[in-house]
């Protein structure tokens, strides 16, 4: 098993003249300038040189902060040009900062091949926590978040989308999905064909002014999507793991038919509601009914 190689930090929070060379991996904020984090600053206002997917996007960030360091493109065209570079500046003994527009590095951005190829050679690398929109979504969505499965973009035609669908059906997740907005309509269409009454969330805009997110099964959402057309900004599509589907009124007849054999018209309610999320009052309503019905003659 290879062991990940870390540079000599000292125990205390470093600052720009105990950083040690190598490459840093830095979140970047994903709307809220306020986002990016002290250790963040520490590393970029050091670096020899930045890496970034846009150095437009990443001028703006450094601008706002007063950081002049050099930047240097890195993406995913012309990543196998740049990677030399890279390398070379770590020779050198430099530190690098890598960037994303926007959250995390590697997280549906690039920077995977890089951090191999820095590996490779044996290089120092560091990876900084801080924004990303996969955990603001999943905080606000209201969905289960013991566990929770990350499958970045879907494929753009609607057969391969289809059927990767299919194959993330059986994991017991939450499901979060990046997408264009341009597409949410139709990717939640597709979505309801297969998970119709699972519970979703369709976060947008988030730490932003106009943060939206948006809850309901994904039979409700596809419905408000195609009638309110394509929401504005970066996209957050998150789906509740199976089993979590609504509950139908003819399963909770079923199970409450089953209970109340040995339980109360209260206790049974009472059990329901905290099984299905329903309002209490309402399976009462509902237990109520089935006892009146078993006694008449």
């Amino acid at each position: 098993m290879e062991a990940s190689v870390k540079p000599p930090h000292s125990q205390t929070q470093p600052t720009e003249n105990t950083l040690s060379p190598g490459l840093y991996i830095v979140a970047t904020p994903i709307g809220n300038l306020k986002d990016i984090t002290l250790r963040a600053l520490e590393v970029l206002r050091a670096a020899h040189l930045i890496a970034c997917e846009d150095t437009r996007v990443t001028a703006k960030l450094l601008n706002h902060y007063g950081i002049d360091a050099p930047t240097l493109s890195y993406n995913d065209h012309n990543g196998e040009a740049r990677r030399p570079q890279i390398l070379r500046a770590l020779e050198e003994g430099k530190i690098v900062a890598l960037v994303s527009d926007a959250g995390t590095p590697l997280i549906s951005d690039p920077g995977y091949k890089l951090v191999q190829a820095v590996q490779a050679e044996g290089h120092p690398i560091t990876a900084l926590p801080g924004a990303s929109s996969v955990m603001v979504a999943l905080c606000l969505a209201g969905l289960p978040t013991d566990r929770f499965f990350f499958a970045g973009f879907l494929p753009a035609k609607e057969e391969a989308c289809k059927k990767e669908l299919q194959s993330l059906s059986t994991i017991p997740a939450t499901l979060i999905f990046f997408e264009s907005n341009r597409r949410t309509a139709d990717t939640l269409a597709l979505m309801a064909t297969i998970w119709a009454e699972r519970k979703a969330a369709v976060a947008r805009e988030l730490t932003k002014l106009f943060e939206e997110c948006r809850r309901g099964t994904l039979a409700e959402l596809a419905v408000y999507y195609a009638k309110a057309g394509d929401p504005k900004g970066e996209v957050v599509i998150l789906v509740s793991p199976p089993g979590t589907e609504a509950p139908t009124a003819e399963d909770i007849e079923s199970k409450l038919t089953l209970l109340l054999a040995t339980h109360s018209v209260k206790e049974a309610a009472t059990i329901m509601a905290e099984q299905t999320g329903q309002p209490r009052k309402d399976m009462y309503s509902i237990a109520l009914k089935l006892m009146q019905h078993d006694k008449e003659p």
